[in-house]
């Protein structure tokens, strides 16, 4: 398994709490990052699986 996968399914989770503590508290700023961190884990993350795909990992 590539480390673009696990590094990618961290940040993404990473992303989804800090999203939810950015709507827990009130705070927009929190929150729109949560949703950048988010959405830039899917990314590593695809990459990651693409490359296992590439290799034969998957």
């Amino acid at each position: 398994m590539d480390t673009d996968r696990i590094d990618g399914a961290l940040k993404k989770m990473g992303g989804d709490i800090k999203e939810g503590v950015g709507k827990l508290v009130g705070d927009s700023k929190l929150e729109t990052e949560g949703k950048a961190d988010r959405a830039e884990g899917k990314v590593q993350n695809t990459v990651g699986g693409i490359k296992d795909t590439l290799r034969g990992d998957a």
